[in-house]
């Protein structure tokens, strides 16, 4: 994809000093050369196990790049989660979600302001770095995820069904969800009229992912939604959760 950015755009990408515009441009970015330009003093073994990861996937070298910059002392999610860079700033989710010694609470807690970036990329990167917490303790992050729901900024209110969400492409499936899918019912009617797109997307795909292993389940509470809600949000969402089932 790098081949259609333009080669000063790419550079101020892999420099650090730009932030990407789609998802085009955020694949496009050069993890090694990005690595060398915000954190000069790592190792040279350090920067060439990140080129040597170059064909593995991006949530891989994520979390590798997280890896490397703990494993040498430049750790500081501070530091990080302000930087011009969104890719760096998603090196900082990683940082917290793979901090060993921390509950899911305090990584939550810790991964708020970026699960409220203005920058897309670091949203999604933020759910995506607390995944493998979410699968092992499915009810222990609805349960701390409820409250996000009813938050005035439509960032965390998506951020709470979407981290939930029993399918992913980039992400680990959460089985209970998949196939109990009613232990997330309170906060999906929580979220049923959110006034916000971005939140009825994520509610509808929560919704569409469920069907796929419980489709009479999302269909009940669909037909139910259609006879006791009458907002134009809850129709977008009923469509959205349907459209493939």
């Amino acid at each position: 994809m790098s081949t259609t950015i333009a080669t000063a755009r790419l550079q101020a990408l892999n420099a650090g000093s730009a932030a990407s515009t789609h998802l085009a441009e955020c694949l496009a970015v050069d993890f090694a050369a990005l690595l060398q330009a915000v954190a000069p003093t790592l190792p040279p073994a350090a920067i060439q196990r990140m080129h040597t990861a170059a064909g593995k996937g991006i949530t891989q070298r994520m979390a590798l790049a997280a890896a490397l910059l703990r494993e040498a002392g430049q750790g500081d999610v501070q530091h990080w989660r302000s930087h011009p860079s969104d890719t760096v700033r998603g090196w900082a989710c990683y940082l917290i979600g793979a901090d060993a010694q921390a509950t899911l609470a305090h990584k939550l807690q810790a991964m708020r302001p970026l699960a409220d970036d203005p920058h897309f990329g670091v949203r999604e990167w933020a759910w995506l770095a607390l995944r493998s917490d979410i699968v092992a303790g499915p009810l222990e992050a609805l349960a701390l995820l409820q409250p996000w729901a009813q938050q005035p900024s439509p960032h965390l209110r998506r951020f709470a069904c979407e981290a939930l969400r029993p399918r992913g492409v980039w992400a680990t499936h959460i089985a209970l969800f998949k196939q109990q899918p009613e232990h997330v019912l309170p906060l999906l009617e929580t979220l049923a009229d959110d006034p916000e797109r971005y939140v009825q997307d994520s509610v509808g795909n929560w919704l569409n992912d469920a069907g796929k292993s419980q489709s009479d389940w999302v269909r009940t509470v669909c037909t139910r939604w259609q006879s006791t809600r009458d907002s134009v949000a809850n129709a977008y969402i009923r469509k959205r959760a349907l459209r493939s089932l």
